[in-house]
Order: structure tokens, then C-alpha cells, then sequence
């Protein structure tokens, strides 16, 4: 059973998806929300499966909500402004529904949803995936793609994919979400995915450094036993 919470500002377009969402079986509405501040707290509260969430509301736009998140459910977007497309798919939504909104392109969004959500780990307290919100570019992440997290100041800059964007939190908030197993605190400004490790290189006094694509990550004196102890697991 997919659990699906509803954010829309109009209260009539909240009432024809719960219509339309009716017609499917797998699915169950969990709860509403008319606006970004409380469909956080939905969010929080109720850990819906996926978002039908509108684009553009009064006091914070459906990418401002996703931005707030420290765990982003999958997302199908929905509006009436179609210049809002781009931006969309460049978040790599699962899908965007334009308004007035066709059953079948709902149906055949629905169904991609319960593929992914089927195909997904089980859930953890690490947050699936980040939503990431730099100027007008928006990204939708998977943790396990992020290769390497390096501070600048209150706010921590990713890479993957060839993109670097900043993400609005530190990396001490991030860290506190991370699997230590998987993501390792090499020094105080970087965390670095252990996955995309390509090499360990060790220098004068027990220095090591780890080789990340064309990236060279020291690890600080102090976390070289960690990193040892991690390699014996």
C-alpha cells in the first residue's frame, strides 16, 4: 500500500485528486496539507510514501518544502504554470502532472512511483535521498550517490555527477543523518563516501589520504584509526 500526502493550496484541487486517487486501490491517503510550513509538519508526522505536491503556493513553493526536508519522499509534481517544467524535471521528479490533470497521465505516474518505492531499501534512519536547491537549479540525490560532503561554513557544497551545488546545512547537520558505516568524517571539512573510494594513499608518519576520482581527501591524524578499523569490518 502506497501512502500518499496530498499539498495543494486550492482546496477543490485537493478534493479532485482525492477523487481520482479513489479509483486506485494500492493507494492510501494519509493526509493534506494547503501550504510548505505544514506540509512539513505532515511530512514529519506522518512519513508519507510519496508527494502529490503543487509548485507554486502562497508563503513557499513545493521546491522550498523539498529544500527544508532532511528526508525527501518520492514527489509527483502538479501544476497550471508549465514554465515551472524545467525546473521540475531538473529536480528529477518522478513525474510532472499539468492541471487540469489527465487520469491516465496520473495512472502511469502512480504505477513508476509503486516500481521505485518496490525497487527501494528497506527504510532507515539515514534520509533516502537529499533534495538540493542551489540558485535556480534544483536536484533530487540519492545518498549513496553523493561521493564527498566538504564544508563551507554553515553550508556544505556535494559531489556528484559532475555537479557541485551547495546545500544550506552544515556538515555536523548532515553528519548526525549519515550511516558511519558508509560515510566516513576524514578531517573537519570533508565526509567522504567510502563507495567511491578508488585508493588509499599513504604518506611520511602515517598520513593517509583517500583518492576520489581526481580528488585527494587527507584523513586527519586523529581519524586514521577509525578509517583503519573501518577497513577491518
Amino acid at each position: 500500500m502506497m501512502r500518499v500526502l496530498i499539498v495543494d493550496d486550492e482546496r477543490l484541487a485537493r478534493a479532485e485528486l482525492r477523487r481520482m486517487l479513489g479509483k486506485h486501490p494500492g493507494i492510501t491517503i494519509v493526509g493534506e496539507a494547503a501550504n510548505a510550513a505544514e506540509a512539513a509538519l505532515q511530512v514529519a508526522a506522518l512519513q508519507p510514501d510519496l508527494l502529490l505536491l503543487d509548485v507554486q503556493m502562497p508563503g513557499g513553493s513545493g521546491f522550498d518544502l523539498l529544500a527544508a526536508l532532511d528526508d525527501a519522499p518520492e514527489v509527483i509534481f502538479t501544476t497550471a504554470f508549465d514554465q515551472y517544467a524545467l525546473q521540475a524535471f531538473e529536480a528529477s521528479a518522478l513525474d510532472y502532472l499539468m492541471k487540469p490533470i489527465e487520469p491516465q497521465r496520473l495512472a502511469a505516474a502512480l504505477e513508476r512511483a509503486a516500481t521505485r518505492l518496490g525497487s527501494a531499501a528497506m527504510p532507515s534512519a539515514a534520509p533516502r535521498k537529499l533534495f538540493i536547491r542551489d540558485g535556480e537549479r534544483c536536484w533530487f540525490v540519492r545518498l549513496e550517490d553523493i561521493r564527498l560532503f566538504e564544508s563551507e561554513g554553515n553550508y556544505t557544497r556535494l559531489y556528484f555527477e559532475g555537479a557541485t551545488p551547495l546545500l544550506a546545512r552544515s556538515l555536523l547537520q548532515l553528519e548526525q543523518r549519515l550511516d558511519p558505516q558508509q560515510f566516513f568524517r576524514a578531517n573537519r571539512r570533508h565526509i567522504v563516501n567510502l563507495s567511491a573510494v578508488g585508493g588509499i594513499e599513504n604518506g611520511n608518519g602515517g598520513a593517509m589520504s583517500l583518492r576520489i576520482g581526481d580528488m585527494s581527501v587527507e584523513v586527519s591524524r586523529r581519524r586514521v584509526s577509525a578509517l583503519k578499523q573501518l577497513q577491518e569490518i
